[in-house]
C-alpha cells in the first residue's frame, strides 16, 4: 500500500538512523510542523536541535514543510543549521525530487520523515525515498479532534 511507511514509530527519537545508515540513506528530509516542532510555533525544541546536529556527521539534512507563510519559514530558517523549504505542497514530490537532485543524493538514498501519512509520507513514496512516520511531537497536548483525526489515519495505513 503506497500509504504505508517503511517505518512507523512512535516518536522522532525512536527512529533507527544507524539502521537506515547501515541501508545506504544520505539524506534525512523531515516534516516540521508537530514532527520537529509544536505546530505553528516556529520554534525548534532543544533535544531536536542536537538530534539534528548529530544527525549531521552522518546525513545530509533539510526540512520540506507545507507551510507557506513566508514570514513563518524565515523564522524558522534563522534557527535552522540545514536547508528549510516551504510551500511544498506534498503529497507533490515535486520540491522533494528537486532538492535531492541538487544535493545529488538519489530517492532510494533518502527517508522522508513526518508525521501524516496522506501528505508527508505519500511525498516521500511518490519521490522513491524511505518513509517513517512518526506521531506528533505535541501529542500529549493536542487537542482531540486533532488527536482522533491523527489516530483514525494511522488506523488507514494498517490496511
Amino acid at each position: 500500500m503506497i500509504l504505508k511507511p517503511d517505518y512507523n514509530l512512535i516518536s522522532l527519537f525512536d527512529i533507527p538512523f544507524n539502521e537506515l545508515k547501515i541501508q545506504g540513506i544520505e539524506a534525512v528530509l523531515f516534516d516540521l510542523d508537530s514532527t520537529l516542532m509544536p505546530s505553528k510555533s516556529g520554534k525548534f525544541p532543544e533535544k531536536v536541535i542536537e538530534l539534528i546536529k548529530n544527525l549531521q556527521k552522518n546525513f545530509k539534512i533539510a526540512v520540506i514543510s507545507n507551510n507557506k507563510r513566508t514570514d513563518y519559514i524565515k523564522k524558522v530558517r534563522s534557527q535552522a543549521f540545514f536547508p528549510v523549504i516551504g510551500n511544498a505542497k506534498k503529497p507533490n514530490p515535486k520540491v522533494i525530487n528537486s532538492f535531492l537532485k541538487k544535493i545529488n543524493v538519489n530517492p532510494q538514498n533518502a527517508v522522508m520523515i513526518g508525521d501524516r501519512p496522506l501528505t508527508d509520507i505519500l511525498a516521500g513514496k511518490l519521490s522513491g525515498t524511505k518513509t517513517v512516520l512518526v506521531d506528533s511531537i505535541t501529542k500529549d497536548t493536542e487537542n482531540f479532534p486533532t488527536r482522533l483525526v491523527r489516530k483514525l489515519e494511522r488506523l488507514f495505513i494498517r490496511f
